[in-house]
């Protein structure tokens, strides 16, 4: 089963993919533009990779030792809904706490500093969704 993991920012959505769904590896960044062109992308990569299953990246709010809902997930959250009634693909949320510094320590201690901090995080957040399942 191939898929795709999107972290989803401001400006730019970091995708990943894994067509083993053992190893996630980043895949590209993708600049937004608008929800039209952005779901437009998506597609494109969806079709061509023949994905079957989109993993969104959740931004929880950590206070403490409990994750909630903030307004950036909740942004996230609608953007998934919208683009969800594009890509027709069932899609789970994965929480990306720290994805983008354990990308960054990542490709600062490697040999893929040209990689898109963008889409390593994206494949973090795949590589988590990946090991959870597997210990399931």
């Amino acid at each position: 089963m191939v898929l795709m993991a999107l972290d989803v920012g401001e400006k730019r959505i970091g995708v990943a993919t894994s067509d083993s769904g053992i190893v996630a590896m980043p895949h590209s960044v993708i600049l937004r533009k608008s929800k039209r062109e952005d779901f437009a992308q998506v597609q494109r990569l969806v079709t061509e990779l023949q994905v079957e299953r989109l993993i969104i990246g959740l931004p929880y709010s950590l206070s403490g030792h409990n994750e909630r809902i903030g307004p950036q997930a909740q942004r996230v959250m609608r953007y998934a809904e919208a683009l969800a009634e594009v890509v027709k693909l069932p899609f789970d949320y994965f929480d990306e706490s720290y994805s983008t510094v354990t990308a960054q320590q990542y490709l600062n201690s490697s040999k893929r500093a040209k990689t898109p901090i963008d889409a390593a995080a994206a494949a973090v957040i795949l590589q988590s969704y990946l090991d959870k399942k597997s210990d399931e």
